[in-house]
């Protein structure tokens, strides 16, 4: 046994560390920054379309008093840099996260969840969800934007935060509980259903909680909702509850579920990748594939199931007083005009066949049903 120190050949050369592959953080920054560009060109602040804007009301009165007396453009500033900073934060996290793990598929789900909002102008006519015009917003004219009664914020770019947030709380118990369980147990033999059951009560509690909230705030209103399982019915911040609630979990759960990993380490969507043999040799897209084709589907059930109520005419119930002045009321089925709200009046886009009236708009008497809506019945 010797206790001699190896001897090093000082002409040797040092082995070379291996080199960063920074084409992927570059690009990606490149296109974060044609976004922010894009968005920095195309972004408007009050009605600038016609089809929208009411010609007789210059300003932004408002006839409603919001959350605690504040105005509704202190809440646009208060939402807007509120979504800037946490949007800038949870980019910042997710580069660092992928350069250090790029195979997390919680950093997929992410991107999927942010991606989902192109189709938010369709989940905005769906539900009669009404944005307050003073919101930075895409130009209204534009295809597919201009689906959206009023405009299309920008704050929906935080949607990750509320679509994925359920998920993190809904791991943790689920884990905290298998850890306490045998393993024949529900929650183990089971975990699929129990994820999803976790996810749907946070995520109930969350979605009352956050879109009350923003509806008090002026941000938004529901204009029509049923007079059943709705809650302040009749009121500006009137809100379909259980609607609204359960049809929101359509996506969180699968998001969700898609991330539970069993004992092999694989998630639901990597299994459901491979099985598929969706890009074999580039399991990362095939896992992110899979992931936005389920989403996409799960939230197009969420508008589908609004699309629904709209086509029955079963939301009855209009959001007294019209809070949005500088704007035509958004009635498409007449039942504004019908409770005395006087217009000009817009019927939106797709408010034919696809809103269960294939003449359009059908033709009714101002006050005919009640004068509950009229200026002179206002109560902001």
């Amino acid at each position: 046994m010797t206790t001699e120190t190896p001897k090093v050949d000082p002409t040797a050369a040092p082995a070379e560390a291996p080199k960063r592959n920074w084409l992927g953080p570059t690009i990606s920054v490149a296109a974060l920054l044609a976004i922010a560009v894009f968005f920095a060109v195309n972004t408007r602040k009050g009605p600038g379309s016609p089809r929208i804007a009411n010609p007789d009301v210059e300003g932004t009165p408002r006839p409603v008093e919001v959350l605690f007396g504040w105005s509704t453009s202190t809440w646009v500033v208060i939402l807007e840099t509120f979504t800037v900073i946490t949007m800038a934060v949870i980019v910042t996290l997710w580069v660092v996260h992928w350069r250090r793990n790029p195979h997390n598929p919680t950093l997929l789900m992410a991107l999927v969840t942010s991606l989902i909002v192109w189709q938010d102008p369709i989940m905005n006519w769906s539900p009669f969800a009404v944005y307050n015009p003073e919101l930075a917003h895409l130009p209204e004219d534009w295809p597919l934007v201009s689906l959206s009664p009023t405009v299309e914020p920008f704050v929906v770019l935080g949607y990750v935060m509320f679509y994925l947030g359920p998920y993190f709380p809904a791991i943790w118990i689920l884990r905290k509980l298998q850890a306490r369980r045998p393993v024949d147990s529900f929650v183990w033999r089971h975990p699929l259903i129990s994820l999803a059951a976790i996810i749907f009560p946070i995520g109930v509690v969350v979605d009352a909680a956050l879109e009350i909230t923003l509806v008090r705030t002026g941000m938004y209103i529901y204009s029509q909702v049923p007079p059943w399982a709705s809650v302040f019915t009749g009121d500006t911040y009137q809100f379909p509850l259980i609607w609204e609630v359960v049809a929101v979990t359509f996506v969180m759960i699968p998001a969700g579920v898609l991330l539970y990993r069993d004992d092999t380490g694989k998630s639901v969507a990597e299994k459901l990748a491979q099985r598929a043999r969706i890009f074999a040799s580039r399991p990362r897209l095939g896992t992110f594939i899979v992931m936005f084709v389920i989403i996409n589907i799960a939230y197009f059930c969420y508008g589908g199931l609004f699309a629904i109520v709209k086509a029955t005419k079963i939301s009855t119930s209009v959001a007294c007083p019209w809070p949005y002045p500088e704007v035509k009321v958004y009635d498409p089925q007449g039942f504004y005009e019908a409770n005395g709200q006087p217009g000009p009046y817009s019927v939106g886009i797709m408010s034919t066949w696809m809103s269960g009236q294939p003449d359009g708009r059908p033709q009714v008497q101002l006050g005919e049903k009640s004068d509950r809506c009229a200026p002179e019945n206002a109560n902001g």
